[in-house]
């Protein structure tokens, strides 16, 4: 009996042993480390991680993939409202504050491909030059439009007329593309400051 104790004994110490965390890569704890800065953290870190390996420790490449992520699940977003507004026998208040989400939902990602395209002319641009601020403050006005854009979409589904699935869904997606587009933000502003 003792035998069969001391051999458990040993055999948990060797699979605990296995099984210890391993520390993330450099590129891993730089992403881990820059989305503490950011509004939503966890949010961050989910959909950044993937990308670990391409933006590896570079400032700029983060917030280009930050941007990007951005883009992506507003277009998302935008594909979904836009096969709302097909919906058969909506009532005329919820197709109408559908088609405006569809309109501010074009509106913020043209505002982040813009933002996209001004962080590639920084390429350009001298490092704390006037032209690398402008460039910067052309992109952080770009980005704050397009949170505007998704706040005004949200809003357009206030109050008891727009209880149920339409709104809940809507609602759900604007606010991870929210998340997501803030976080780029803050990670820009994070940039603009080391630059």
């Amino acid at each position: 009996m003792a035998a069969l104790i001391a051999f458990s004994l040993i055999t948990l110490s060797v699979i605990s042993s296995g099984c210890g965390a391993t520390s993330p890569s450099p590129a891993a704890s730089f992403i881990i480390s820059s989305c503490r800065a950011t509004t939503y953290p966890a949010v961050c870190e989910k959909s950044l991680s993937t990308y670990a390996a391409t933006i590896n420790k570079s400032p700029k490449q983060l917030v280009m993939t930050a941007l990007t992520v951005s883009v992506d699940t507003a277009e998302s977003t935008k594909s979904f409202v836009k096969k709302l507004t097909k919906f058969r026998g909506l009532k005329p208040r919820v197709r109408s504050a559908i088609k405006d989400c569809l309109e501010e939902m074009n509106d913020s990602v043209d505002r982040l491909t813009k933002s996209v395209k001004e962080l590639k002319n920084m390429d350009r641009a001298k490092a704390k030059g006037p032209d690398f601020i402008w460039h910067m403050s052309n992109l952080q006005t770009w980005v704050s439009a397009a949170l505007t854009d998704d706040s005004t979409c949200s809003d357009g589904f206030a109050g008891p007329a727009f209880d149920g699935r339409i709104k809940n869904s809507i609602r759900t997606r604007i606010t991870n593309v929210a998340q997501v587009t803030s976080n780029a933000l803050a990670l820009c502003n994070k940039f603009a400051d080391k630059y």
